[in-house]
């Protein structure tokens, strides 16, 4: 079986998470084609997308919000990403019993006699009318019913595994601050997420395991299950097993991919990007060892934004006063490294900057 370096895999996820040239794929068609974008917080899939698309327009993805077409949820991880809406549709039962478990066991202790399908139904019933709720309404409508219960628990529970919700606008709009308000996902896009299939075949995660091979393949078992949080997959993964074509990494692991998805030669040039608070491109893997050093891993897991040089994790960025775009170095740059991480930077800055103006600041490594 033939083994795939840390490089070559390196320059294979670049590819499919087009961060190895831009893409002029539709924003639509991106957020799609990434299985969706971790966005708990709401600006960061902004940069995300600016970092992967050529012309990115900002508007273009608040536009998507604001006409139902894109849509704010817990889904992959119990994390709120943003998915097209017809992925919503499509994924969200299949993610209940993860969300179920990763919520009820955050607050088991709460739930001690509760009826869960009751205390579903009576959330239901509150958010049927369509109008958006924050989770301080939704728990205080349900609290004659609740009484003495630890309230935020209660909303939590709800929103993110009970009752399949969106949130809805203007949180997540280009430069806009506001607070999360949820309404059913049936509501807000007019249709039910589909139910599971009635023979008991697992279609949808058969489209989880493609879908995230074509964005992050080559990869493990390990790594499709660390992304989208699901242990139930091994049968959709056998299920695809004669599509599929086989490597192994150098640590000895099995990698799966698709016959002809692009695997480019590892000596294909990477530019600089800048990516925002926990993407994909790095959480997306169990082994993260082919765009992060061990000893950095930790920082995309705390929110860290973090600037790619050479294809790998090389320096965190964070913007500061006077939209300044500041970057601390995790190893030394060379002189031409410097001039391309400084060009980028501005570029952002422009990106992010209220007036115009582009303002960086490039540390020395620490």
């Amino acid at each position: 079986m033939t083994v795939l370096d840390n490089r070559t895999l390196n320059r294979a996820t670049l590819a499919r998470q087009l961060l190895l040239e831009p893409s002029d794929m539709p924003v639509l068609d991106t957020i799609a084609h990434l299985g969706g974008l971790q966005a708990q917080a709401p600006q960061e899939p902004f940069v995300g997308l600016w970092s992967r698309l050529r012309a990115f327009d900002p508007t273009a993805l608040s536009d998507l919000l604001t006409e139902r077409r894109a849509v704010r949820m817990h889904l992959m991880r119990r994390t709120v990403h943003l998915v097209s809406a017809e992925d919503a549709l499509a994924w969200r039962t299949r993610f209940d019993g993860m969300l179920h478990q990763r919520t009820l066991g955050v607050h088991r202790s709460v739930l001690e006699g509760v009826d869960l399908d009751e205390l579903a139904a009576a959330g239901r019933a509150v958010l049927a009318d369509g109008e958006p709720r924050t989770m301080a309404g939704l728990v205080e409508a349900l609290a004659d019913r609740r009484p003495g219960r630890d309230k935020r628990a209660l909303g939590e529970i709800l929103l993110a595994a009970l009752v399949p919700v969106v949130q809805v606008p203007p949180r997540g709009l280009w430069r806009t601050r506001a607070g999360v308000r949820n309404v059913l996902l049936s509501s807000w896009l007019g249709r039910e997420a589909a139910p599971p299939a009635p023979d008991g075949s697992d279609p949808v995660g058969r489209a989880l395991v493609r879908r995230y091979l074509a964005a992050h393949g080559p990869a493990a078992s390990a790594d499709l299950r660390a992304w989208c949080g699901l242990s139930g997959l091994p049968a959709a993964v056998s299920a695809l097993r004669e599509e599929l074509v086989s490597f192994r990494d150098e640590r000895g692991r099995e990698l799966l991919d698709l016959p002809d998805a692009p695997r480019p030669d590892p000596g294909t040039p990477a530019p600089v990007r800048f990516l925002p608070a926990f993407d994909n491109a790095v959480l997306g893997y169990h082994d993260r060892s082919r765009i992060i050093d061990d000893v950095h891993r930790g920082l995309s897991v705390a929110g860290e934004r973090v600037v790619l040089v050479d294809g790998r994790v090389s320096a965190t960025w964070h913007t500061g006063s006077a939209d300044t775009v500041s970057v601390s170095p995790l190893r030394g740059l060379s002189a031409a490294e410097r001039t391309a991480v400084a060009e980028e930077a501005e570029r952002l800055a422009r990106l992010l900057s209220w007036d115009g103006s582009a303002r960086i600041r490039l540390d020395r490594p620490g």
